[in-house]
């Protein structure tokens, strides 16, 4: 049996093992915008190009609102789901489906008429690629409600650990925009709207493939009229916006640029940034995947107090993400001739230059803006909205555009490309500016760095967290929550019951547990003193198991099977069980 270690056996590999899929995720709309971005430049033209750079600013808001919906609507689930609150769970559900719908609605009208009108005058400026741009927008104005749905039912799929649904979902859509955009281009030759519509077709699918799991009944939460309560939006948009303003800003910030670009270095420096944009947009949701994974953690988290988690939580973003996105960025800048020729082969051309140029700098941002996403992402769960507020003002437009704006005119088209790592530098310095602050000395540690409240969940004095592997350490767990229990001043029986349960449970996790396949599995046990109760929490990576189903069972061959559970049950003031993530959390109050 050991103490936990400084990031705890669950926590660590949970997050990495959530990473993949959640990266997976995120590379749904860069993967369709690099196919399409791909089929633009071969088979249209870099005019293709500049329209999609037009766009940006435009997905980049929508984004926005639905990353707005699903930061909000999945803390708020996550805290319920920690608390164990299964009704407020579903109502957040129910609610942030049928406010997404009404968003796909509103910016699918809004944009056939403005595109059938030629009312689009306030994003592109020259009437030569205006009409273009039209025809562009028309086609995505087909896939603008399945964008803001599909990321909303991909967090709960993460919720309810359906990450299969995700992959299959993924793939197919891959697959079919390929082959639409390859039809619409190639063979029937439908130009920009042709380029665009694969793409919603495409997004379509895959939100049919992920709806088809909560319409079948297995699902945990399930769309209900009933279950809405209208008044909670205001709750998941007052969480959910501090963290979706630094994408709203990037909106704003894509107008500016796009401007300071036409005007110093020519529309050549608008198709290359949304090339450079386009392709980054692949890598960048490895940090993306990363943030989803560390929202998800820290909202559970904060339902069940757990100050130690969270903790866990940010060394894990900060030791073992952090490093990973430094590999990736040497692997980008390493391969900055291929990345350029995927989209122009002369090398002699100016926005051959200008691109390759982006791909060796603007990497070097990932690791910062990696600090800045999950710092910002746990100051929205825990509360601090202002500090979220001023993080993303600085991010999404402030830095990057004022930057742009001071060195376009001696450096031209890098300074685009360097203003993205100024950014990173300047929002990390406030970060370290923030603690030392609130710390009155400079952080040194990673809670200091957090600056979690005082009073929020309980010192390490009055936890006990302990790490098992085998049925040796279950041995020796009842004394050792003994001791911890009778140093406290709990009376002996409390005690002895509290070590009896935890060794019951614990050793039940082991015995069957660890035997249902060959991976490799961990337990961490806490026990929490607070106003004279205990609070007793296993948490495991095994199969998922509700001991309430065995509870009731008595064989008459067999009397003894499950006393252990049926004992626990009979002892404890109250027991929850909860699947979280993937883990297993069972929860014994004495």
């Amino acid at each position: 049996m050991k103490s936990r270690s400084p990031i705890s056996q669950t926590v660590g590999p949970l997050m990495l093992k959530l990473l993949p899929i959640q990266i997976l995720l995120a590379l749904i709309s860069s993967v369709n915008s690099i196919i399409s971005s791909l089929f633009a430049g071969n088979a249209i033209g870099p005019e293709a190009m500049t329209v999609t750079g037009y766009y940006t600013p435009v997905l980049t808001l929508l984004t926005a609102i639905s990353a707005m919906l699903v930061g909000g609507s999945q803390i708020l689930c996550g805290k319920y789901m920690g608390r164990n609150q299964v009704e407020k769970m579903q109502n957040v559900f129910s609610l942030d489906l049928a406010v997404s719908i009404l968003v796909g609605l509103l910016f699918t009208g809004f944009f056939l008429v403005t595109s059938f009108l030629d009312l689009n005058s306030f994003l592109v400026s020259d009437p030569d690629m205006r009409p273009l741009f039209n025809q562009y927008a028309l086609g995505q104005t087909v896939g603008m409600l399945p964008l803001v749905l599909y990321s909303q039912l991909a967090a709960f799929l993460s919720l309810e650990n359906q990450t299969r649904v995700t992959t299959i979902g993924t793939v197919v859509c891959i697959v079919v925009n390929v082959a639409l955009s390859f039809l619409f281009l190639s063979v029937l030759h439908m130009g920009v709207l042709g380029l665009s519509l694969a793409s919603s077709l495409a997004t379509w699918v895959f939100l049919v493939v992920e709806a088809r799991y909560f319409v079948s009944g297995k699902s945990t939460l399930r769309f209900s009229f009933r279950h809405i309560k209208w008044r909670e939006t205001l709750e998941i948009v007052k969480i959910g916006l501090p963290g979706a303003m630094s994408s709203g800003y990037q909106a704003v910030r894509g107008l500016i640029v796009n401007a300071l670009l036409a005007a110093y270095v020519g529309s050549v420096g608008v198709s290359a940034f949304a090339t450079v944009n386009t392709l980054m947009n692949f890598f960048w949701a490895i940090p993306t995947g990363m943030l989803a994974v560390s929202r998800l953690m820290f909202s559970v988290s904060i339902g069940e107090e757990d100050r130690q988690t969270l903790v866990d939580i940010m060394r894990t973003a900060l030791y073992r993400y952090v490093p990973l996105m430094c590999g990736v960025v040497a692997l980008i800048i390493a391969a900055a001739v291929p990345l350029t020729r995927l989209y122009y082969r002369d090398v002699s051309a100016a926005v051959y230059n200008l691109t390759l140029s982006g791909f060796r700098i603007i990497p070097l941002c990932m690791p910062l803006s990696l600090i800045y996403m999950i710092y910002s992402c746990f100051s929205q769960v825990s509360g601090k909205q202002v500090l979220v507020y001023i993080l993303a003002a600085l991010d999404g437009v402030v830095c990057v555009a004022g930057y742009t704006a001071l060195l376009i005119p001696s450096m031209g088209m890098n300074s685009v490309y360097l203003a993205n790592i100024l950014n990173g530098a300047t929002t990390t310095l406030v970060i370290l500016c923030y603690a030392w602050y609130k710390n009155r000395k400079f952080p040194c540690t990673t809670e200091e760095l957090m600056v979690i409240p005082a009073g929020f969940g309980v010192g390490p004095d009055d936890r006990l967290d302990l790490s098992l592997r085998s049925m040796e350490d279950v041995i020796r767990i009842s004394q050792t929550i003994q001791r911890f229990c009778l140093d406290k001043g709990i009376d002996q029986r409390r005690a002895y019951l509290a070590g009896l349960s935890m060794e019951e449970m614990a050793g039940n996790v082991i015995a069957h547990g660890f035997t249902k396949d060959k991976k490799k599995h961990f337990v961490d046990v806490r026990v929490v003193y607070r106003d004279g109760g205990l609070i007793l929490r296993i948490k495991d990576t095994c199969q998922a198991f509700d001991p309430a189903t065995r509870r009731e069972i008595v064989e008459p061959d067999d009397p003894f099977r499950n006393v252990g559970i049926r004992m626990v049950y009979d002892m404890a003031a109250d027991v929850t069980y909860q699947s979280v993530l993937g883990l297993n959390v069972l929860t014994i109050t004495l």
